[in-house]
């Protein structure tokens, strides 16, 4: 039987490979988590997320065992209601995906479309300036196609139409510079297993006070996902159901570490300089940036008459490398090289000269 995973350096951009203060947690046994202790740990998780994403004043953050579909998901249930008018930036699969969800759970929204890889722009969002909606939903990075929205840019927009800000980021929370109070954003999503670097299966979200005012006058019509439950014991560092206790044991570790290493301004530049390094290392092989605005988080990159399938299985196979392939019509022409958890430069000098190889040999 294959020994799935070992001995493979990871450039996806999630699950990634972690640091040795999330290894050495998983593997110890998983503790009772109904005492003191774990509530501790779990009060001390929420102050320094909330640190990092620069939240405002009286926020509160509820850590959900789901992936961040989930917490994508939680979001817009407690958050937004049939009352409400929403826009939805759809510029790849995660976009879309909030405008799935909108849909599924009878919230009135539009859809602003872009093709993949473009930026948004000013352009974009005048048309729906005046009309009435009441909230804007964007992932801040479209991790399907590289993309970085302007965060500040959307932030005006939003405090000139007095709309409430969503702001999807788990690909770029601690990848890309994210001021949750001076943009004014509402509400932020988080993951497990990007720039924080723990296994997947837990959405973090930080909630402005405006987020807890509409959550608290919303019925989400559902058990599971009520975030009044959550934020009730989550006073006491405790969750309504049975979390997924050592991710968040992990979590609660990585947490200390960023903060400990220079919050979330160092762990950005580090994240920054792995981009750079990377991009820099490639520059003369024939890839096309597929990003007109990329992210620190990934470097998404267009392969011309060639297979970026063929790349992706022929790295996994033959040098022990995985990068992350796109699904849907970029299958075929576009593959993703993340830059989050722990890699160093000398991780990136091996995938540049991979790439080299295989330029060589013909592949591309």
């Amino acid at each position: 039987m294959v020994d799935f995973g070992v001995y493979m350096t990871n450039f996806t951009v999630g699950p990634v490979q972690s640091p040795s203060c999330v290894h050495e947690i998983g593997a110890r046994d998983v503790p009772y988590f109904r005492t003191p202790e774990f509530s501790a740990t779990m009060l001390e998780s929420e102050r320094i997320l909330l640190a990092l994403a620069h939240a405002p004043a009286n926020s509160r953050a509820v850590f959900l065992t789901g992936s961040g579909t989930a917490g994508m998901e939680a979001a817009v249930m407690n958050l937004l209601s049939s009352r409400d008018r929403a826009i939805v930036v759809d510029g790849g699969s995660f976009g879309h995906r909030f405008a799935q969800i909108c849909a599924i759970h009878g919230v009135p929204h539009e859809r602003i479309s872009l093709d993949p890889g473009r930026a948004l722009r000013p352009a974009h969002l005048e048309p729906f300036a005046g009309r009435g909606f009441t909230a804007l939903l964007v992932n801040m990075h479209e991790t399907s196609t590289g993309v970085l929205y302007d965060m500040p840019m959307i932030a005006d927009f939003c405090r000139r139409e007095g709309l409430f800000l969503l702001v999807d980021a788990i690909s770029s929370f601690l990848a890309d510079p994210f001021d949750m109070a001076s943009l004014g954003a509402g509400a932020m999503v988080a993951g497990s297993q990007k720039a924080m670097a723990c296994p997947p299966g837990v959405s973090l979200l930080a909630l402005a006070p405006d987020a807890l005012a509409r959550i608290d006058a919303n019925d989400p019509g559902c058990l599971y996902f009520d975030l009044r439950a959550a934020l009730k014991d989550g006073e006491r560092g405790q969750t309504p159901f049975t979390p997924a206790v050592g991710t968040l044991l992990q979590i609660h570790a990585r947490l200390r570490e960023i903060e400990a290493a220079g919050g979330a301004a160092s762990e950005i530049v580090r994240t920054a300089a792995l981009a750079a390094d990377f991009r820099g290392r490639i520059a003369d092989l024939p890839f096309e940036n597929l990003s007109e605005s990329p992210s620190n988080a990934v470097t998404a990159l267009r392969v011309r008459n060639r297979s970026a399938r063929a790349i992706f299985s022929v790295l996994k196979d033959r040098y022990g490398i995985w990068i992350c392939p796109n699904g849907g019509d970029l299958a075929d022409d576009v593959f993703r090289v993340g830059h989050l958890g722990a890699l160093e430069s000398e991780d990136n000098a091996a995938l540049a000269a991979a790439l080299h190889d295989l330029h060589s040999s013909g592949l591309f």
